[in-house]
């Protein structure tokens, strides 16, 4: 089974973030969690934004994780 990774941009007491976290870790993702408050850049970039999920260096999803596209994107058969 390939690795997966993710980094995770959060905040704390973000209930979105925590789901997002339960997700992908759901979908066996290794995850590296980013607090945006501590980082002045990530929180002019990302502030109304958490939980934001990047994957293979792209941004993949803002606010909530959509798990019909990330089974598209991983390439996971539905049925």
């Amino acid at each position: 089974m390939s690795s997966r990774h993710a980094i995770l941009y959060t905040r704390k007491s973000c209930q979105l973030c925590e789901e997002a976290k339960e997700t992908l870790e759901m979908y066996g993702f290794s995850i590296d969690e980013v607090d945006i408050d501590e980082q002045p850049k990530l929180f002019e970039k990302y502030d109304t934004c958490v939980p934001v999920v990047e994957i293979d260096g792209k941004v993949r999803f803002r606010g909530t994780i959509n798990e019909v596209l990330l089974v598209r994107l991983l390439g996971t058969n539905g049925s």
